[in-house]
């Protein structure tokens, strides 16, 4: 997977770059906006953002890449006082958002469940054991048979098994599920409401319980015992 780091800061910058590669990705960095809209010419599957740049708003990546029709996925890196800029984003097509400051183990958690809805497109599908999955219909079959979810339970399950064996914390979820700017600031009795009624669907039509609290951080979805 390429990706791109639009990020002023040198050692976040670095941060960042490091850790996409260590995670068997290639990575490069472009520190300002004139770069990043050079850079944005050549094909990236993620596009990590910094909105805040020296020399404009890192927005104009985001006009660049979606009226190039590009199937890149964006990723916008804001403060946590960035509440327009961030809706700004989001409705002119970026996928998804972190709040600084954040972990790395956060950062990736995001880029794998935005690598689903960017490469499982058409008829492919997400298969978990029982469960199978197919993006762009929305639809989600236990042994074959098609279950109801809502858009939200759906967007859940598909960032749980993006992310499967990987603690997800209450925040992480929190801010995965807001990306719909309608949404911004769910609480913890929201996130908690999901995902019960989603582990509650999936048991009664014969699914594995596969959604783990883990006490005091978050939730993991597993099927180790």
């Amino acid at each position: 997977m390429r990706v791109l780091v639009v990020e002023d800061e040198p050692q976040l910058a670095q941060s960042i770059q490091q850790f996409v590669a260590s995670e068997g990705h290639n990575c490069e960095v472009a520190g300002d906006l004139v770069s990043a809209l050079d850079l944005v010419d050549s094909l990236f599957d993620i596009i990590i953002l910094d909105l805040n740049l020296p020399d404009g708003n890192g927005l104009e990546v985001v006009k660049k890449v979606k009226g190039m029709n590009m199937q890149t996925g964006i990723i916008i890196v804001s403060a946590r006082d960035s509440l327009d800029n961030k809706i700004e984003g989001l409705e002119l097509g970026a996928d998804d958002y972190l709040t600084k400051p954040f972990q790395m183990a956060e950062l990736n958690a995001r880029l794998k469940s935005l690598v689903r809805r960017v490469h499982f497109k058409g008829e492919e599908k997400v298969i978990f054991n029982e469960l199978e999955i197919t993006p762009s219909e929305l639809l989600v079959k236990v042994a074959g048979v098609p279950i109801d979810l809502t858009k939200k339970e759906f967007d859940l399950l598909v960032y749980f098994i993006a992310n499967k064996n990987r603690v997800l914390t209450k925040t992480g979820i929190g801010e995965h599920m807001s990306k719909d700017f309608m949404d911004y600031g769910f609480t913890d009795d929201l996130i908690y409401s999901h995902i019960k009624n989603l582990r509650k669907k999936l048991i009664k039509a014969g699914c594995g319980d596969y959604i783990k609290n883990v006490y005091g951080v978050g939730y993991k979805f597993t099927d180790a015992q």
